[in-house]
């Protein structure tokens, strides 16, 4: 039946739903399908299809959806006002459209370390236990010291697409090694860290195409005409899950589901819906998603279903619970690259997209990153950050040799608002914490899709400003970095802390000639570093971990089958289930757990498990 945007009257029973057409959803429903043509399966995405949209199959138009929101290709989930990030209301997006994140997001190939995989402490879930599945969704055409642990032939590809700086790839190189960071072959072999690495992977194919999880696993299924049974249901939003009573007691049976109201706000039929799942209900909407579907189900803290007028179906206290994510800030500066080294004429529209389209620009297949590290502080950094950083460094890095504090991404462009600056050539650096000790939550206060949710961002609110002061390192660390190239003009002052008159580190307005020597910063200047980093410090769009996986005494949702507690027929497969976070970007992470989820999905279907 393909790809529609209301329920048709004659599809009201499937044998699988999923609700949630995002990275891992695509993934799970393509392998199902693969298995089995015959499984009629249901796919119901919030959001609009992706097919062949030129801002989602040309990676370098990323940025796009993020400075244009009214392209309505995010879902926008504002929270409580943070006496940590200045009384600010942070707002965090997620994708919004058939194949979620994967879709619209920076296109890194980013992987998760070793020990990450081991600390979920889950019978199934060790690295070793994944290598094969992280092996079998990737083709890998990039760099490696150790081929063993990628793929050669799995369905999405991973290149340095169509376009390469190796110029800035040699600048960045001599910089950090100056300042004591090393190059690394391949950074995403799982172990290997402290260091950077040239010329960073993509999820992008060689022809310079977007590998998108809708794209690779889901669209050519629907297209093939060897799968009648796949049906995908966009612009629709998952209210509950349905249960029916079986002898092992509530069984999840469908899903209620009406018209998304941003993309069918002249739908005139707006009342719910509902689909029978013969056999199995799958959620995999994300972690805003995700838990409150299981909360507007019944499942969740008593208090919060109560709070919400919600009937208790299951108590589960961890639903919503412990929400992570990758904090991030931003800096710029400006540099003396040639124009056509960055970003910067696209998106200041000196060179129209028609017109990048039309001349075949090589930069189209680009993401914008060429150089990027993961990295950590020397023990002498750590002493100086004093005895409770140290302590905290102790508990959670110090015998993790392969744990990064930060990811460090140097990006070819101005990310912002291009009238505001003159016009010229710019570079920034997204520097980013792995495993940010500070934790959220996301709750529903009513039961409906348009209640407000109940939700606190996981930014700087730890005990001790841990997390602070990693921030404030990696400021310092990134600046001497970028300092040191021969591209550096100086900074973009509105991308930076406002220091002290006279201050030492006070910003630059033009390269450094001769030697550079290392920053001096005084108390003065550290306070105005925080300043900056509270009123800046954001969402890296890598949420994660409220639906664990995890012992339910220990606020876990779901088990390593990944079937919900209290229910059956029901599993989550989604970067909610994340018992905690992973050194990279997550899209690695989340096509993973789709490989993962489909195998645990066939065997609970009795199609036998993927390797």
């Amino acid at each position: 039946m393909g790809i529609f945007t209301a329920l048709p009257n004659d599809l009201k029973e499937v044998d699988v739903i999923i609700a949630g057409g995002g990275t891992a959803g695509c993934v799970v429903a393509g392998r199902l399908a693969e298995a089995d043509p015959k499984l009629a399966i249901l796919v119901i995405e919030a959001g609009p299809d992706n097919y062949n949209r030129t801002d989602v199959v040309n990676p370098l138009l990323w940025l796009s959806h993020i400075t244009h929101p009214e392209r309505n290709t995010h879902h926008y989930y504002p929270a409580s006002k943070s006496v940590h990030l200045g009384d600010r209301i942070p707002v965090v997006s997620t994708g919004g459209l058939l194949g979620g994140g994967s879709s619209i997001n920076a296109c890194m190939y980013t992987r998760a370390q070793r020990s990450d995989f081991d600390a979920w402490n889950t019978p199934g879930w060790t690295a070793d236990e994944l290598l094969p599945f992280l092996r079998k969704l990737e083709t890998y055409h990039g760099p490696t010291d150790a081929p063993a642990t990628h793929g050669t032939s799995g369905p999405v590809q991973v290149s340095s697409g169509t376009f390469v700086n190796s110029a800035v790839e040699e600048d960045f190189v001599a910089a950090a090694s100056a300042t004591g960071y090393p190059e690394i072959v391949d950074l995403q072999n799982l172990s290997s860290n402290n260091g950077f690495q040239r010329r960073w992977q993509r999820w992008i194919n060689q022809s310079g195409k977007r590998q998108d999880a809708a794209h690779v696993y889901l669209h050519p299924r629907l297209q093939d005409g060897k799968h009648p049974n796949l049906h995908v249901l966009v612009q629709t939003r998952v209210v509950r899950v349905l249960f029916s009573e079986s002898g092992e007691g509530k069984k999840a049976s469908g899903v209620e589901v009406v018209p998304d109201a941003t993309w069918q706000a002249d739908q005139t039929d707006r009342a719910p819906k509902t689909v029978t799942a013969r056999r199995l209900v799958i959620l995999s909407a994300g972690s805003f998603g995700s838990p409150t579907i299981l909360e507007r189900s019944g499942i969740g803290s008593r208090e919060v279903l109560q709070r919400a007028g919600v009937e208790v179906v299951a108590e589960v206290p961890g639903v919503g619970e412990g929400m992570q994510d990758h904090a991030a800030v931003l800096t710029h500066y400006k540099t003396n690259l040639a124009p056509g080294q960055t970003c910067d004429e696209i998106y200041s529209n000196r060179v129209s997209v028609a017109s990048a389209l039309e001349s075949g620009d090589k930069r189209l297949g680009w993401n914008l990153v060429d150089f990027s590290g993961k990295i950590r502080p020397t023990d002498e950094e750590v002493t100086a950050l004093g005895a409770d950083y140290k302590a905290a460094w102790d508990r959670d890095f110090k015998d993790k040799p392969d744990r990064p504090l930060a990811l460090a991404i140097f990006v070819s462009g101005f990310f912002g608002d291009v009238t505001v600056h003159p016009v010229g050539q710019y570079a920034g650096v997204v520097l980013s914490l792995m495993y940010p000790n500070s934790r959220g939550h996301v709750h529903i206060t009513g039961p409906n899709v348009e209640d407000p949710l109940d939700h606190q961002v996981p930014f700087l609110g730890d005990t001790g400003d841990i997390d602070l002061k990693s921030h404030i390192w990696g400021y310092k660390k990134t600046r001497e970095i970028m300092r040191r190239t021969n591209m550096y003009a100086g900074e973009v002052p509105l991308c930076h802390p406002v220091f002290p008159e006279g201050s030492r580190a006070g910003l630059a307005d033009a390269p450094i000639h001769g030697s550079v020597k290392d920053v001096e910063y005084t108390a003065e200047d550290d306070v105005a570093i925080e300043s900056f980093i509270r009123d800046r410090v954001a969402t890296l769009w890598h949420s994660l971990g409220t639906a664990r996986m995890a012992p339910r005494e220990k606020m876990g949702v779901v088990d390593g089958s990944l079937d919900v507690y209290g229910v059956t027929g029901l599993k989550v497969m989604d970067l909610s289930i994340v018992p905690s976070n992973v050194g990279g970007n997550t899209n690695s992470t989340a096509l993973l757990i789709g490989e993962k989820g489909a195998s645990l999905a066939a065997e609970y279907l009795g199609l036998g498990s993927f390797k």
